[in-house]
């Protein structure tokens, strides 16, 4: 029967069936011990167990994480904890016949939200249970679609693409002037698109040609379908590539890179998180070959780097000195997600006091 996972992860080497009888302390301890076990009993029961598992690691590491003294370490503890977490959980698996059919008691019609993932299907495999929640929810996300406000329309997030369910920062995009040199007739990038949310805007806002660009072949997809939706695809055009498109000098570069560096441990991860700042840098270093003389870059980035101890402003600031640039403009936004007033969550207290600025640079 073939593997699947879209995070890479390698097949278990020892694989087990269980079922409906099987208690959550012997699969917690199955699972810990590295073991792949094979539901064969009422898919529903499977979701409870998943969670019944789950709280036995959050009760596990609970304890580690209050030994962390500083914001660093809490925040490598909970990234490590989290790491383990889902290597754990990912254990429990689900057996599909071919065409996406699960033969479980009480299992869901999954068919076109595998399909719309894996592609079709004619031959039996096995994936985790966890992997295929994220593949329904984000097959809800995509069939419903999000409401963006400073858009007034909806985009509809790919799996496996970066949704913009915190809207603080495109609303900040919606509300920064343009400066007095971009016309009707300006050409824009959006480096790193993902659903082209920010190109999108560039473009109901009055921008002629606007060019977004990523590397991941999903967000290309998945960003040339919000912008036909929107009617944009004639001011639009989604390439992908690493950062750069292969054009000549424009008046305005947008960019929302990841905000924090660390290592992801997923592909969706790659949005959130850069490793040393190598996105980041990559970025700033090349960005003045892009840019006409009175253009003008505008980079959106969160201080929650910050707040964790993972770079401080003056390394921030002095990575901007070091690619020749010079901040003309800051505009500031308080993010309202829920995990701001989550207490008990341990990384609440930088997440309380995070700011998520759009910086206007130029030349230095």
């Amino acid at each position: 029967m073939r593997w699947r996972s879209e995070k890479g992860l390698p097949s278990p080497k020892r694989v087990e069936t269980i079922d409906d009888r099987t208690t959550a302390d012997t699969a917690y301890r199955l699972a810990c011990e590295g073991t792949g076990l094979i539901w064969r009993g009422d898919f529903q029961n499977a979701r409870q167990l998943l969670k019944a598992i789950a709280k036995r690691i959050d009760k596990r590491f609970a304890s580690k994480l209050r030994t962390a003294v500083t914001s660093r370490e809490t925040f490598n503890l909970y990234r490590q904890t989290q790491s383990q977490r889902a290597r754990t959980l990912d254990k429990l698996l689900i057996a599909f016949e071919a065409d996406h059919r699960i033969l479980l008691r009480r299992a869901p019609d999954v068919h076109s939200a595998c399909e719309k993932v894996y592609g079709i299907s004619n031959e039996p495999y096995v994936t985790s249970l966890r992997e295929l929640l994220g593949l329904i929810g984000a097959h809800e996300w995509y069939k419903k679609g999000i409401d963006i406000a400073a858009l007034g329309a909806k985009i509809y997030p790919h799996y496996g693409v970066f949704a913009p369910i915190r809207q603080e920062y495109i609303q900040l995009l919606a509300e920064t002037p343009f400066p007095s040199d971009i016309t009707t007739h300006t050409t824009a990038f959006d480096i790193g698109t993902g659903t082209g949310v920010l190109a999108a805007l560039l473009a109901q806002r009055g921008i002629q040609h606007v060019i977004g660009t990523d590397q991941d072949l999903r967000a290309v997809e998945c960003a040339r379908d919000n912008i036909a939706r929107l009617g944009l695809q004639h001011q639009v055009q989604i390439l992908q590539c690493d950062l750069f498109p292969p054009v000549d000098p424009v008046d305005l570069i947008v960019c929302n890179p990841p905000w924090i560096p660390a290592r992801p441990s997923s592909p969706l991860e790659r949005a959130i998180y850069d490793p040393d700042n190598q996105m980041l840098r990559s970025f700033l270093a090349g960005v003045s070959d892009y840019l006409k003389p009175n253009g003008e870059i505008w980079l959106i980035m969160s201080n929650f780097a910050e707040q964790l101890g993972l770079r401080t402003h003056e390394q921030w600031l002095s990575f901007i000195a070091s690619a020749g640039l010079k901040v003309v403009d800051k505009r500031d936004a308080k993010p309202h997600h829920p995990r701001t007033l989550d207490t008990s969550d341990p990384l609440h207290a930088a997440r309380k006091a995070e700011i998520v600025s759009l910086w206007r640079m130029n030349r230095a």
